[in-house]
């Protein structure tokens, strides 16, 4: 039997959070199992969409667990809750044998101090791999690691499963783009396919973008990055990336840092930004 929720999947993997969304209100014959995930999938969209409120709103406390995790994920990411309590919760649940093979509860945690930038804590969450979504988050969190050795063994786990699927496909594409060298150009043809397989989306832009900025084809660069602000104008990795190629291409970029600042005023991005500011006042200061 195929995978009946294989659809949203796919979408939320390319980032068609819309899409995830709209499929999956078309889908009732489900199993108990199939429609916590499909909704799991819907609540994940709505964050990845900046809709925290909406999905910390509808999820009871008497829903699954898996959907609690979801939860979880949207009132860390919004601040609703302080990070120690997320993180202390997830221990907790963790630590339960009704809830520590959850691939749900396990991803969020993941992904939670993925964002703490606790990637050794993540990874020891994550590496059991119960599905391709977690060793694909083990590949992103080697790669942040610099450790691009452990992240091919992991990809190789993934293509053992499924070398076909979407997200097989993305970690490659992302392995490649650390990788460098001759990868770069294939993480492009990646992208590229993708897209053309299925919709562009602002995070296959972004992708394909990041390939030509490897390989120093800013104008090439820019022109997916704007295709993906066209689609959708507050991606904060849109709109960091239009600002590092704007920089490179001697454009001025004060508009997109500004949205930026105030889309995401904890991307890194602009934490750098605020960074060399400060250090440039300081220098000034010191002259003056």
């Amino acid at each position: 039997m195929g995978d009946p929720l294989f659809s949203v999947r796919n979408a939320f993997y390319l980032g068609a959070y819309n899409t995830v969304i709209n499929e999956a209100s078309d889908m009732e014959t489900l199993s108990d199992a199939d429609a916590i995930e499909r909704d799991c999938f819907v609540y994940r969209s709505y964050i990845a969409l900046g809709s925290y409120e909406l999905a910390i709103s509808e999820i009871k406390d008497s829903a699954a667990t898996g959907l609690q995790a979801v939860k979880l994920l949207a009132q860390y990411l919004s601040g609703k809750k302080s990070k120690d309590s997320v993180i202390n919760t997830f221990t907790e649940w963790l630590g339960d044998s009704a809830c520590n093979r959850n691939p749900t509860v396990l991803l969020m945690a993941g992904i939670v101090h993925m964002h703490e930038g606790n990637y050794a804590e993540a990874l020891k969450i994550c590496h059991v791999g119960l599905n391709l979504e977690m060793h694909a988050l083990c590949v992103q969190l080697y790669i942040k690691m610099d450790r691009v050795d452990k992240a091919e063994q992991a990809l190789k786990a993934m293509t053992s499963t499924d070398d076909d699927a979407t997200i097989t496909q993305l970690a490659t594409a992302w392995l490649g783009l650390a990788l460098g060298g001759a990868k770069v150009q294939e993480a492009s043809y990646i992208f590229q396919e993708l897209g053309e397989k299925y919709n562009w989306t602002p995070a296959l832009y972004n992708g394909r973008a990041a390939a030509h900025m490897k390989m120093g084809e800013w104008e090439d660069a820019e022109r997916d990055l704007l295709d993906a602000f066209n689609k959708d104008a507050k991606d904060a990795d849109t709109l960091a990336n239009l600002i590092t190629c704007g920089l490179h291409l001697s454009k001025n970029t004060a508009r997109y840092v500004s949205q930026l600042k105030i889309i995401a005023p904890n991307h890194p991005v602009v934490k750098r930004l605020a960074a060399g500011d400060e250090m440039f006042d300081r220098a000034a200061a010191s002259m003056a």
